[in-house]
């Protein structure tokens, strides 16, 4: 098993990405990864992501940027 991130636009379109991780060993690492590197991707074109193992899709797409008024904000989502 390979685990992968598929880089998009936010229409869906393939984002290109010179400097990202290809390969992962396990669902763990890849997820790891992308929680370090997603601001870089971000900032490189890359809207949203779609993980897949070997070739197929597990979720996504998962979109990179933060909800306006989500940013920063903690918690849980309860409005508590």
């Amino acid at each position: 098993m390979v685990w992968t991130w598929r880089y998009e636009k936010a229409d869906g379109s393939p984002a290109e990405v010179s400097d990202g991780a290809e390969e992962f060993p396990t669902q763990g690492d890849a997820e790891s990864w992308l929680g370090e590197s997603w601001k870089q991707l971000l900032e490189n074109g890359v809207d949203q992501v779609v993980l897949l193992e070997d070739s197929t899709k597990i979720y996504g797409p998962m979109p990179l940027a933060a909800a306006d008024g989500d940013e920063d904000e903690g918690g849980d989502g309860d409005g508590a």
